[in-house]
């Protein structure tokens, strides 16, 4: 088993990277709040991204149950229209007042009443 090198801390490979100056316990310090700043910064952006997806989903969701519930209110119009238009063409086979011929020719004032029982 062949051994790597030794673990060195972030912070001391870039002491060491050449050309780096020395950096002061303070530039350490800004360079670690500033990493942990970027790090909580990031889970926030992911968590909203996160938070963003799943509003989107529910949404996505709750359309699909609407146009469900249309299709099927679609499908029960058109079944009460079908069903409707039959009805109107069997009573229009025994109407008498569509059979009455004074509906289409207007010679009295009230072709209705000649055309009902007496």
């Amino acid at each position: 088993m062949s051994q790597g090198p030794p673990a060195v801390s972030v912070l001391q490979r870039s002491v060491d990277a050449p050309g780096n100056q020395p950096q002061s316990p303070k530039d350490d310090d800004r360079k670690v709040r500033r990493r942990e700043k970027n790090r909580v910064a990031a889970q926030r952006s992911r968590k909203k991204q996160t938070q963003k997806a799943d509003k989107l989903h529910e949404e996505h969701e709750s359309l699909e149950q609407e146009n469900s519930v249309l299709r099927r209110e679609i499908s029960k119009l058109k079944e009460e229209l079908r069903h409707l238009s039959e009805v109107l063409k069997e009573h229009e086979k025994m109407c008498p007042l569509l059979l009455c011929p004074m509906n289409f020719v207007q010679l009295r004032s009230d072709p209705v009443a000649s055309c009902l029982p007496r």
